[in-house]
């Protein structure tokens, strides 16, 4: 059986697909949720035979396994075949954090043990604006303004998220012209959430559009992808090895961010990754000709434009 979709949506997905996994089988993460849903039925529609869908029971709610015996009857119907992942995650802190990291790990399993090329997600526009929102509220630089990308490696999944230049209403619409009834999730309108409060601004102010926004993320992910590729250039120009660790050259010459983004790929090999306020007290440091210390590692500002980059050394202990 396979269930009709609008010949629009179908089409943007089928091209999205086709760019994003060109072959191969194709995974699809199925929460039972409107978004994910739409997601089965226009993949199901796009590659029929070459989908297998899965749901991750993180048990941290009654209805969690009820919910995936849900979705699996209903990849039953598409035929598609779907297995249940079942996982335990622990009460704490930061449970959303460990419960995403656990759902990854298992997907990406799933995907290698049944040679899966990749694992979709139904992240759409109105994600997309979200994420950019919050990140702008948090002073994020290019890096963070890309929002979520259509490719992500994971805990060990390659993820792809089609969808992204979709609204979620057209995913709604979609699933309730097929008489499916999705989950709702009460975590999705928790006002704790970040997310929650964002996504009700959203809604309030008519300017905000999400797919406008979810574009401007987009354009400012290939800004990204292009810098990234300048970058690399001038890795192997201006970053070289040294004695004690590595030389930056060329200071005056590089653009900003170029420099900060040498410098991080620098301090990583110290397994010192800094915060962004932590990296823009280094940058401050080292511009008025001031070494400095961030976790592990040492920076110096020497004549002729140059930054070294060594292991710092142990700080004193104090004796009582």
């Amino acid at each position: 059986m396979t269930a009709a979709v609008p010949a629009d949506a179908g089409t943007r997905l089928a091209a999205a697909l086709d760019r994003l996994v060109p072959d191969g089988q194709l995974g699809i993460a199925v929460s039972g949720g409107p978004d994910s849903l739409a997601l089965l039925l226009l993949a199901a529609s796009a590659r029929p035979g070459r989908v297998r869908a899965a749901t991750v029971d993180h048990r941290l709610r009654p209805e969690n396994a009820d919910e995936a015996t849900m979705v699996a009857d209903l990849c039953a119907k598409l035929g598609v075949p779907h297995d249940i992942l079942s996982l335990t995650v622990g009460q704490g802190a930061s449970l959303q954090a460990r419960a995403r990291e656990a759902r990854y790990a298992a997907l990406g399993e799933w995907a290698a043990s049944h040679g899966l090329a990749s694992v979709a997600t139904a992240h759409h526009a109105d994600d997309q604006a979200e994420t950019l929102l919050m990140r702008l509220a948090r002073g994020s630089g290019l890096g963070g303004l890309s929002g979520i990308r259509e490719r992500a490696e994971i805990g060990g999944c390659r993820v792809v998220r089609p969808l992204l230049q979709t609204r979620k209403a057209e995913l709604v619409e979609i699933v309730t012209d097929a008489g499916w009834t999705p989950v709702s999730d009460p975590a999705n309108s928790d006002p704790r959430h970040e997310r929650t409060r964002v996504r009700k601004l959203l809604a309030a102010v008519e300017w905000l559009d999400p797919q406008r926004l979810a574009r401007s993320a987009a354009a400012l992910a290939e800004a990204s992808e292009a810098l990234d590729a300048a970058v690399e250039q001038a890795r192997q120009r201006h970053l070289a090895p040294s004695a004690d660790g590595m030389v930056l050259r060329d200071i005056p010459l590089l653009p900003r961010e170029i420099r900060r983004r040498l410098l991080l790929a620098a301090l990583a090999a110290f397994e010192t990754r800094p915060s962004g306020p932590e990296l823009d007290r280094l940058l401050a440091a080292l511009d008025e000709g001031r070494r400095a210390t961030v976790g592990l590692a040492k920076v110096t500002p020497e004549a002729g434009g140059v930054w070294r980059i060594e292991l710092a050394p142990p700080r004193r202990q104090l004796h009582t």
